[in-house]
């Protein structure tokens, strides 16, 4: 089990009345080598500043040299030492911020300003808990004092990281309480951690419709993880403040660009981890507009294909012709996808698309029984699957106008058992994207296969994607982030 340990700038600061736990100074911390060849430890750094170059600052940074896993991390200092940088990433909190803040009396609050005080994620204001753990979660630092001000919202006018030494006598309790909940959860599991070399974390959203994996699919990772050396562990968005505790993130939750999702993907590679789907696949694969673009720049067969705005709507029409496809740029499962069959459905689907983005895709309707997803991780093809088109349906997915869906069947077939062509195709497409774990949807037609789009977060379920490899597509993947870690670690 790894250990943790505190670091306090002067001895004290840590008052003898304050619990036991393991505590050192930061000189000492960085003087000591026995502590630097630690490889399994866990910092918590309550130096009395973090200003760049200072003592606080250089323990964090050397913590991450030694491979330490330490909070508050570096990305945070920086994060946290302009106004300009934080606010890039306030959006989420100012909405909460209002809508709490906006609730609350008015005579409890000055007329233009609040502070609050969030310690390890915690408050003394039990309203306002949300707000405190999703601020932590996005600055994940010991204390912080965040002052809210009143300019027609509530918004976030600043945020400072305190020490240890600024909280109160009063406030004590309430601190070492937040203090003690945060160690439970991250370092005191009652499992022994000895025997395995890296964690991985696997964010799921157990309440999701249509998820990426199913429950026996997550069950079979963390199985294979256990064969391999890998501490496979199921995360919720909840845990985003955990992290940087794992040495790995694998992302079976339908992403989307401003979700909590791409904020998981943007931490865990801004922590220097392994992470599977990365931002920069979210992004490309994300948007359809964007990978239209890219399929065509590249000459990857594709159909006929036409991005549309409300000024060349008809184009459509007259390039294409009917029946014609359009599609929102963001969508997943056969959402987001409608079909026109004349100028009249063209004009209506598109009026109701464009209220939602400037910009929608247009291709050409190919009719086949079924569509190829051709799974590839690390650039090559890990499995293939034919999947079939529901009853009396053009798609996968019919969704129906009151909720239901109704799906079409499956053949998953060995990759030797696909035509080479689809392959190659596929191939082609995902290297475009990069190298991580992608679904290349395919049509055959006539004149070969052609590319329908790229998923960065492809179906891996138990009964269906490992109808052939059954548990080697469990072992393949994890041996995947286990070959990258090591990569990682040899270049460290």
């Amino acid at each position: 089990m790894a250990e943790h340990l505190l670091l306090v700038e002067q001895s004290g600061d840590w008052k003898p009345g304050f619990p036991h736990l393991p505590v050192v100074t930061a000189r000492d911390y960085l003087a000591s080598s026995e502590l630097a060849s630690k490889r399994e430890l866990r910092v918590i750094n309550l130096c009395r500043s973090y200003r760049y170059l200072s003592l606080g600052y250089y323990c964090s940074l050397l913590a991450e040299a030694r491979g330490h896993k330490v909070v508050p991390a570096v990305r945070t200092i920086q994060e946290l030492s302009s106004r300009e940088i934080y606010d890039l990433a306030t959006e989420e909190l100012n909405v909460l911020a209002q809508r709490l803040l906006g609730r609350r009396k008015t005579g409890a609050l000055t007329p233009t300003a609040y502070e609050l005080t969030i310690c390890f994620g915690q408050c003394d204001v039990k309203e306002l808990q949300p707000l405190a753990r999703l601020i932590f979660e996005t600055f994940r630092c010991p204390i912080l004092r965040v002052e809210f001000r009143l300019h027609g919202t509530w918004r976030i006018g600043a945020i400072k990281a305190l020490p240890i030494t600024a909280i109160p006598p009063a406030e004590e309790d309430a601190l070492f309480a937040a203090l003690e909940g945060y160690l439970s959860k991250r370092w005191r599991q009652p499992r022994a951690r000895l025997s395995y070399r890296y964690d991985l974390a696997v964010l799921y959203d157990p309440t999701e419709e249509l998820p990426p994996s199913n429950p026996r699919a997550l069950a079979r990772f963390i199985k294979a993880g256990k064969a391999q050396g890998v501490n496979v562990e199921l995360i919720q968005r909840k845990d985003y403040s955990r992290l940087a505790e794992y040495d790995a993130l694998f992302i079976r939750e339908t992403t989307r660009i401003g979700h909590h999702t791409f904020r998981f993907a943007k931490k865990a590679d801004s922590e220097g981890m392994v992470v599977i789907d990365d931002p920069d696949s979210i992004l490309r694969c994300t948007n359809k507009v964007y990978l239209a673009e890219l399929l065509a720049a590249h000459r990857i067969p594709r159909p006929k294909t036409l991005i549309l705005r409300k000024e060349n709507l008809l184009d459509a029409e007259a390039q294409i012709g009917y029946p014609v496809v359009l599609k929102i740029p963001e969508g997943s499962f056969s959402r987001g996808v409608y079909k026109a069959d004349d100028r009249s459905s063209l004009t209506r689907i598109a009026g109701r698309l464009f209220k939602a983005s400037d910009l929608i895709l247009a291709q050409e309707f190919l009719y086949t029984p079924f569509d190829w997803r051709i799974g590839v991780l690390g650039r090559q093809p890990l499995y293939a699957c034919k999947y079939l088109m529901s009853r009396d349906h053009w798609q996968v997915i019919k969704h129906e106008g009151d909720g239901r869906r109704v799906e079409g069947g499956f053949d998953t077939l060995p990759i030797a058992a696909v035509p080479p062509a689809v392959i190659r195709t596929a191939l082609k497409a995902a290297d475009l994207i990069g190298d991580g774990l992608y679904g290349v949807d395919l049509k055959e037609t006539p004149s070969g296969p052609v590319v329908i789009e790229v998923n960065d977060n492809p179906n891996l379920d138990a009964g269906v994607e490992d109808r052939v490899l059954g548990e080697a597509l469990y072992d393949r993947l994890i041996a995947e982030f286990v070959q990258r870690l090591d990569r990682q670690r040899g270049a460290r």
